[in-house]
């Protein structure tokens, strides 16, 4: 009996042993003490941030409400437009579409999303995506949250369009690169 014991305490010892090892524990890391609400169409500190300098693109939870592990954005797509391919180094995106359709390419994947449906894109892998209807929506996330806050707010800031090479400056400093053209239609 004793030896069964053993066993068993052992067996209930490992996942205690590898959370202990990860770094766990029962204290969350600091986030936002309070819940709050951020309407339609307003973002999480009133600033105003536009993709291109047309699309709404606005912040609804900031990497400063989650200690930097996620941050979430609305946007409002009103052409038939999207971002250059680039990679994240370091953080995976997670997409849904509220409104219209877009076209995303992953690697060498391409898939049509359409109202409802949600897409994963892996940290590290090459993707754009495009809008293909007049006007749609996106809820889109980042985790961890990286540097994408502070890359919006300085391309919102930009009054001409930078070269290539202050471009591929700008994407190092907020791990991504730049590795290809948008998409067109």
């Amino acid at each position: 009996m004793k030896r069964k014991q053993f066993l068993l305490n052992s067996l209930l010892a490992v996942p205690a042993l590898a959370l202990a090892k990860s770094g766990y524990t029962e204290t969350p890391p600091a986030s936002n003490p309070k819940p709050f609400v951020v309407g339609s169409g307003q973002s999480r500190f009133g600033d105003v941030v536009k993709f291109l300098g047309v699309h709404p693109n606005d912040l609804k939870i900031s990497s400063k409400d989650t200690d930097g592990q996620l941050s979430m954005f609305d946007y409002t797509g009103l052409g038939k437009v999207g971002p250059m391919l680039h990679i994240h180094f370091k953080q995976d995106e997670i997409f849904t579409v509220i409104e219209g359709e877009y076209r995303f390419v992953v690697g060498d994947e391409t898939h049509v999303l359409g109202p409802g449906q949600t897409i994963f894109l892996p940290r590290g892998i090459p993707h754009t995506w495009i809008q293909l209807s007049d006007k749609g929506r996106l809820i889109y996330l980042l985790q961890p949250a990286g540097k994408m806050e502070e890359f919006f707010q300085l391309m919102n800031k930009m009054t001409t369009r930078p070269t290539p090479e202050e471009m591929d400056r700008i994407h190092a400093e907020h791990d991504m690169k730049v590795v290809g053209p948008p998409l067109s239609l």
